[in-house]
This record gives C-alpha cells, sequence and structure tokens, in this order.
C-alpha cells in the first residue's frame, strides 16, 4: 500500500501589518495583509494576494493568487475568488498567463458564499450572500443574484 506525501498548511513567508489576528489554522503564505485586520479559521490566501487595513476575513473564505483588497473590506463566510476562467475549457494548470486579476476597493463586503470571478470591483459596494460576481462593478451599491445586479443604491434602506 502507497503512502500520500502529506503537506502541511500553516502560516509562511507573510508580510503582516500592526495588530492582525488569525483563528488558526489557516493556509496563508507569499502574501501581505494589513494593519487591524482579522482573519478567520479555515481560510487560504495564496502567494501575491494583499490585503488592506481594517479588513475581516470570515471562516472558510479562499483568496487566490492575483487577488488585491482595498482597507475596510469584509469577506464573509465561504467566500470564494476565482483566477482561472477555464478559458481553454479545463483548468489552466501551471499555466499562469491564462489566470486573470481581481481587484476589490475599499469599503466592500462581500456575502456568504459569494464567488467573484476575475472582475474588479470599485468602492463601497454590498454584494449579496450566494452572489457570483461575473462583470466589473463600477458603481457603488448593493448587488446581488447570479449573475449580480445592482439592486439598489446604498442608503436606499428598504
Amino acid at each position: 500500500m502507497a503512502k500520500p506525501k502529506i503537506l502541511h498548511s500553516g502560516i509562511r513567508d507573510v508580510i503582516f501589518g500592526e495588530n492582525v489576528k488569525i483563528i488558526e489554522p489557516v493556509n496563508i503564505y507569499e502574501c501581505s495583509i494589513g494593519d487591524n485586520t482579522f482573519i478567520g479559521p479555515f481560510v487560504e490566501i495564496q502567494k501575491g494576494v494583499k490585503i488592506g487595513a481594517d479588513c475581516k476575513i470570515q471562516s472558510h473564505a479562499f483568496i487566490c493568487e492575483l487577488v488585491t483588497i482595498g482597507d475596510n473590506c469584509f469577506i464573509s463566510h465561504g467566500a470564494m475568488f476565482i483566477n482561472d476562467t477555464f478559458k481553454v475549457g479545463r483548468p489552466a494548470g501551471g499555466k499562469r498567463e491564462l489566470w486573470k486579476s481581481t481587484k476589490i476597493g475599499n469599503n466592500v463586503s462581500i456575502g456568504t458564499n459569494a464567488t467573484i470571478l476575475p472582475v474588479t470591483i470599485t468602492d463601497n459596494v454590498v454584494i449579496g450572500a450566494g452572489s457570483v460576481v461575473t462583470k466589473d462593478i463600477t458603481e457603488s451599491g448593493i448587488y446581488a443574484g447570479n449573475p449580480a445586479k445592482k439592486i439598489r443604491n446604498l442608503g436606499d434602506g428598504q
């Protein structure tokens, strides 16, 4: 019977700001995390990711390579970021040139189990739980659905 090669998760080669709090277990490597940011358990943050100051990343979130998140952002439980759009009909694998980047502005909240494809999201946006963001969001507001569409302006209290 063959034995598997066991790799260990953990925290490796991370640039931390001041007062960062992390609840283990996590898999965080070769990224940067800004001041006063909280990282919940069972989170993976991959190589090259940049997370700003005063953010909260809840449990089970997955933030892949080529993602930048601004300041004062909230990433809820189970949110997933995607950098491979399967452009050639299958996973790109090691062909990083096929991957695409994602940029999240400041003051953005991303709801539970939302999926964020390679897009740019402007400042002051709320993404509803379970939404799938497939296109750039260039206007502040509240977005929900699959694909995510603007449902109202911020402060329209309904």
